[in-house]
């Protein structure tokens, strides 16, 4: 008679289950929050009053200082608000000035334009 030993399975966090992000958006996010950290020193505003300003806790404030992942998009607009930075967040990804986007679009102009051709069966005069 053999005894059954419990599972030993270890608990995964779910910090540690999702999938990591890439380092240079790690880094990006770092740098992110370094620089809100370093424009708040700037203006003299404690954590406690940007916190304020912001209505969210200190402790999302010290996270997104930190550069945590989890931070939605919208605190840190806020931040950029009360900072006087919003413009910042609007200019993010200029559409005018996407190299990529717009040379994708180059390549798919017609090598030609070309009048379309008016039939009867059409209806046009």
């Amino acid at each position: 008679m053999s005894t059954l030993k419990p599972d030993k399975r270890s608990h995964v966090s779910a910090k540690e289950s999702r999938d990591p992000l890439p380092a240079p958006v790690v880094r990006a996010l770092k740098k992110l929050g370094a620089d809100l950290a370093l424009a708040r020193r700037r203006r003299r505003l404690t954590q406690v009053s940007l916190a304020e300003r912001m209505q969210t806790s200190v402790a999302t404030l010290r996270r997104m200082e930190h550069g945590d992942q989890r931070v939605p998009i919208g605190i840190i607009g806020q931040a950029l608000l009360v900072l006087g930075e919003l413009d910042q967040l609007s200019a993010l990804l200029d559409t005018t000035e996407d190299d990529i986007g717009l040379t994708l679009m180059n390549q798919q102009l017609p090598q030609r334009v070309r009048k379309k051709r008016v039939t009867p069966e059409s209806g046009a005069l």
